[in-house]
């Protein structure tokens, strides 16, 4: 498993090492110690969830208010994405920095998104779907719905006619609001919440 960090504090992109014959392919899709050592700490699953979308779907920016906050761990099993992570941790090195992922089902690369960090991402095929395994089981009303399109935080979505997307997502208020409004996270809050509680490896 190759393991990168990203231009987001605490995020990872983690791609495995395939192995082909003529019956087709293996790979892990998910080493828990090998993310534990990225992370510094043990990546507990609490809940397994799936959306499925058509193409030029767009879904999020989305995050999880702390408490109690909660860590992804997303992949594509089923057609194709641009994935997009926004530090949104208010005090972190590189808040409203942003990274992009290219997911393809049968590749396996998977991206770890901490919490505090906002998740969104265009469907670039139809009928794509998307794993999430996650650290904490949905708490109703915790969601923490930022615009995908807010101009401040131009991010790339590079699609060549307007998006399909939710009501929720289209009237969500954009970085700025939500910080005014106290609805992110603060550094020192997202990395308390995520003490480590071992060493943390170099990266392989």
């Amino acid at each position: 498993m190759h393991i990168t960090e990203t231009a987001v504090p605490g995020a990872y992109v983690f791609t495995p090492r395939p192995i082909t014959d003529e019956r087709g392919t293996f790979f892990e899709s998910l080493r828990t110690d090998q993310l534990a050592a990225a992370i510094g700490r043990p990546f507990t699953v609490r809940q397994i969830n799936y959306s499925v979308s058509r193409r030029n779907t767009l879904r999020g920016i989305h995050s999880v208010a702390l408490p109690p906050g909660q860590a992804k761990y997303v992949t594509c099993v089923r057609g194709a994405l641009r994935d997009i992570i926004v530090d949104l941790r208010i005090g972190s090195p590189a808040f409203g920095t942003h990274h992009t992922t290219h997911l393809e089902a049968g590749t396996g690369r998977a991206l770890y998104i901490p919490e505090g960090v906002g998740h969104g991402f265009l469907a670039l095929t139809d009928d794509t779907c998307v794993c999430y395994v996650v650290s904490s089981e949905h708490v109703p009303g915790t969601q923490i719905d930022i615009n995908p399109l807010d101009p401040e935080l131009a991010l790339p979505w590079d699609f060549d006619e307007p998006p399909l997307i939710s009501r929720k997502d289209t009237h969500a208020p954009g970085v700025s609001e939500a910080r005014s409004a106290g609805l992110l996270a603060t550094w020192h809050q997202a990395t308390q919440h995520t003490q480590p509680t071992a060493v943390r490896n170099p990266l392989t």
